[in-house]
């Protein structure tokens, strides 16, 4: 009896083919992260007379390049490779816990929402991850994918479609009293960041607990995991340190970008020691894909750092008579 070998090309492309459906959710889910978001800075803008510059200008962004995000995060994901990306999805849940730790209780919602903002990469590397690990050993992986690709893809195109909506129609809607989504939103809109909060700390928390299987795959003994995690910890809590420090001087789009560099340039230091030279690579796609998304998200980083943005909660009022009606 002859056994056919293995062919490594037909495995290389089966694992290329997981690694793109996993970075197509990834990005699918950060495209309902963006449009929510969008949803919720142009009601805030709408409902203030004084932000009409601003809600313009939205409006012009809205309809273009959505695509092209999309299409060029997938790629960055892709390729960024599963241990990278687990490093990733760490430093972020370190930074974040630290950050929301240092607001307290009378902090404003615009460091929130910034927060929000900031963290579509790792939110995209924390999706993947989930996936990878979730879906590590299952016989019939690739289509578990798809169907998991599936479901993210539905989400975003309700995303999307209610985006559109509320950029159109909004405005007409709410003065009328005629739509029951754009009615929901005149009162509820200010309960939105809270929802995507919870959603995105669950998303997270399975991210993290992926990242940390994923990496203590590679090491046989426990002495190899401690050598790693080691200068890994004390390497993270100096970053977060360090940036939360410049992004109180620095609280502008350069001391993100600057922000951005310190980090990749900590981890890629970092993997010059413990890590491998494909990881190397990975860093510096990261840089890309942190940069490409700071790129997509800064129309509403300029509005978080406009004062008393955003507004408070709207009421409801119930339409006055006219004024000429005279009490029977």
């Amino acid at each position: 009896m002859f056994h056919l070998p293995s062919l490594p090309s037909l495995e290389w492309g089966s694992g290329l083919l997981d690694s793109l459906l996993q970075g197509l959710v990834g990005a699918l889910g950060v495209s309902v992260l963006n449009s929510l978001l969008k949803v919720y800075f142009f009601v805030g803008c709408a409902n203030d007379p004084q932000r009409r510059p601003q809600k313009e200008r939205l409006q012009a962004q809205w309809a273009s390049l959505e695509t092209v995000h999309v299409a060029g995060l997938t790629l960055f994901l892709t390729i960024v490779g599963a241990r990278v990306a687990a490093l990733v999805v760490l430093e972020f849940s370190l930074r974040a816990v630290s950050t929301l730790l240092s607001l307290g209780k009378g902090s404003r919602d615009t460091e929130r929402l910034q927060l929000y903002l900031l963290c579509q990469y790792s939110l995209g590397c924390g999706l993947a991850c989930g996936l990878s690990f979730l879906q590590e050993g299952a016989p019939r992986h690739t289509l578990n994918l798809l169907l998991s690709l599936g479901l993210a893809a539905l989400l975003a195109s309700g995303a999307r479609r209610l985006q559109r909506h509320v950029c159109r129609l909004y405005e007409l809607h709410s003065s009328q009293r005629y739509c029951g989504v754009c009615l929901g939103l005149l009162a509820n809109a200010y309960g939105l960041p809270r929802l995507l909060g919870r959603a995105l700390a669950v998303a997270f928390a399975v991210g993290d607990l992926a990242a940390v299987a994923l990496i203590n795959q590679d090491f046989l003994t426990t002495s190899e995991a401690v050598r790693f995690w080691t200068p890994l910890t004390i390497c993270y809590t100096l970053l977060v340190i360090y940036m939360q420090e410049e992004q109180r001087q620095h609280p502008g789009t350069q001391g993100q970008v600057q922000t951005v560099l310190v980090r990749m340039g900590g981890l890629f230091v970092l993997l010059l020691t413990v890590g491998r030279w494909l990881d190397l690579l990975g860093v510096l796609v990261s840089l890309l894909g942190e940069l490409w998304c700071l790129v997509g998200a800064r129309p509403l980083l300029d509005l978080c750092q406009i004062q008393d943005f955003p507004p408070q909660r709207t009421s409801v009022s119930t339409p006055s008579p006219p004024r000429g009606s005279a009490p029977s």
